[in-house]
């Protein structure tokens, strides 16, 4: 068998392998949560993970690069084929924790000592699982409450292995995002998930997030705890808040609060902060009543330059404010999203694409929909468009797109609904208009500050 073959079949096995591994945790993790005493304990230590053997074997197949591209398509699957969902929902399964030995040993090897040392109390068992480790709640020795990340051992390498089958990406991506050119798409992941391997990257990024918000009214995020911060392991405030689904059973007013908050702070992360946090997971959050939203995981962040942030700028701007088919085409060629001269009317690349913006495109309320974050993704995957052969995603652009496919899918089920095209303008560069919330009113002081 030649080499390519070679890489995809073992590819192949290594998701099959991921399916059934994946499976035995998600069967009997409710067991775990449900028993007490010495036998949730007994429980859990016939799933952990106990070497870095266990790791390379099972998470070099389940969160390696498949598993990261699984979780980055996550909210593509409402527009896909059976099969298709399958696949992504084996790269999604649960995933088994690390034992305490193997936990603690990390932190002995990156911060000089036992967690028991190292911290002043630590809990040995997981509070949650992070994308390529595992969360645990400590308090430090000045008292602090705080959440420890600590990476899997050995995860680093067995990715920045996986990141050369270039084969078996493209195979899945191409599944995924059928109407795309997925070269560019390849590239942009493959440095965007190699940057999330060494932790440090995430701590810059999340102490950049955390100054730039600080102060916000609604929007948190935690501060890291730098001298117990290393490139596998990344120390941070302790946050308050329930996860996504408790928030679901909440008033419909107080999701409405909510999806504001998330709303804001990504269109001012990206308009003002120049960066996009590209990882709109529901696992991501933590909610408080009053629509304040504590952000979590910012591994996976994207700097823009002013020459990438322009064209996006030019779009909408063109489209929404000027009502200009023929600018909005102009700044999609001039962005690399439409070859130049494609032979397609700029009336049905207008209709092709006015979808992604149609809840900006007019004032007054609006709700967003499971059925439209849906609607959007058939759309973003129609090989069958006009457009698709004329059409492709620029490198500078595939971790933005994660708005159309992860943040309204996240506003879709929380059935959000607020004047979308005002709180719009009053963030895009190009209008800057008066508050027209509560909320915006409130934001004021801290956008002086911000803004300064």
């Amino acid at each position: 068998m030649n080499e390519p073959r070679l890489r995809v079949s073992r590819g192949l096995t290594a998701m099959r392998l991921a399916a059934r591994g994946g499976a035995r945790y998600a069967v009997n993790a409710p067991r775990l949560f449900a028993a007490a005493g010495e036998h949730r304990q007994r429980l859990r230590d016939d799933l952990a993970l106990r070497t870095a053997q266990d790791v390379a074997d099972t998470l070099g197949t389940m969160k390696g690069v498949l598993m990261k591209i699984g979780q980055l398509a996550s909210y593509v699957d409402a527009g896909l084929a059976p099969p298709a969902r399958r696949v992504l929902s084996a790269l999604q399964d649960s995933v088994p924790p690390m034992s305490s030995e193997l936990a603690a040993g990390v932190i002995e090897a990156e911060l000089g000592g036992p967690p028991e040392s190292v911290f002043g109390e630590w809990d040995p068992l997981p509070i949650a699982a992070a994308s390529i480790g595992q969360v645990h709640r400590a308090i430090t020795r000045d008292g602090q409450a705080v959440a420890v990340k600590v990476q899997y051992p050995g995860i680093a390498e067995t990715i920045a292995a996986d990141l050369g089958n270039v084969a078996l990406i493209r195979s899945l991506l191409k599944m995924t995002v059928p109407a795309q050119d997925v070269e560019e798409l390849i590239e942009e992941l493959r440095e965007r998930i190699g940057e999330e391997l060494d932790y440090r990257h995430e701590a810059d990024n999340q102490r950049r997030f955390a100054a730039y918000f600080d102060g916000h009214p609604t929007v948190r995020v935690p501060m890291i705890v730098d001298e117990l911060s290393t490139a596998r392991v990344i120390t941070s405030e302790l946050a308050a808040g329930v996860r996504f689904g408790e928030m679901l059973s909440w008033s419909q007013e107080e999701r409405d609060l909510a999806a504001e908050t998330i709303y804001r702070f990504t269109f001012r992360s990206l308009y003002e902060l120049h960066a996009f946090n590209g990882d709109p997971h529901p696992g991501n959050y933590l909610f408080e009543p009053g629509g304040r939203v504590t952000f979590l995981d910012f591994g996976l962040v994207k700097h823009f330059t002013d020459d990438e942030l322009d064209p996006l700028i030019e779009m909408v701007e063109a489209l929404c404010l000027n009502e200009d088919p023929e600018a909005f085409r102009s700044a999609m060629e001039g962005a690399g999203f439409l070859k130049r001269d494609a032979p397609i009317p700029t009336a049905d690349v207008v209709a092709h694409m006015s979808l992604f913006y149609d809840s900006i495109r007019e004032r007054g309320p609006r709700t967003m929909t499971s059925e439209y974050s849906s609607a959007v993704v058939r759309r973003y995957v129609d090989f069958k468009s006009p457009l698709a052969a004329y059409a492709k995603i620029p490198r500078s652009y595939v971790i933005v797109q994660r708005i159309n496919l992860g943040l309204f899918a996240i506003l879709g089920q929380m059935n959000g609904t607020a004047d979308w095209r005002s709180i719009s303008e009053e963030i895009w560069p190009f209008v800057q208009a008066p508050p027209s919330t509560p909320m915006a009113e409130a934001e004021i002081p801290w956008h002086a500050k911000a803004g300064a």
